[in-house]
């Protein structure tokens, strides 16, 4: 079974085609629960309730995820509450890419 940070880097290549920086970097990702049984459960946010490219970023990060070695099915939580703060939550890549220092 992979360990969160192993998925982790296999979301880098998930971007916010807005944005063009990594769901990971962006700090989008909250929560990976991983399951014995090859189940990964993913718990994650969007930049704004109004992102105009939600539904295909979500389906593309499940996608990703259950396309993984050893990963039987991956689920999505999609989240409001923290609301999403790029200076708190993003990485520091992240926090560069956005210009934040």
């Amino acid at each position: 079974m992979l360990s969160k940070e192993e998925i982790l880097k296999g979301l880098i290549s998930v971007q916010d085609p807005e944005l063009m920086i990594s769901v990971v970097d962006l700090g989008l990702i909250y929560d990976l629960i991983i399951e014995d049984d090859g189940r990964v459960h993913i718990i994650m946010t969007l930049t704004t309730p109004a992102c105009p490219y939600g539904p295909e970023l979500l389906d593309e990060i499940q996608k990703t995820v259950a396309a993984m070695d050893g990963i039987d099915k991956a689920t999505l939580e999609l989240v409001w509450n923290p609301p999403w703060d790029p200076v708190e939550m993003a990485t520091e890549r992240g926090k560069d890419l956005l210009g934040i220092w």
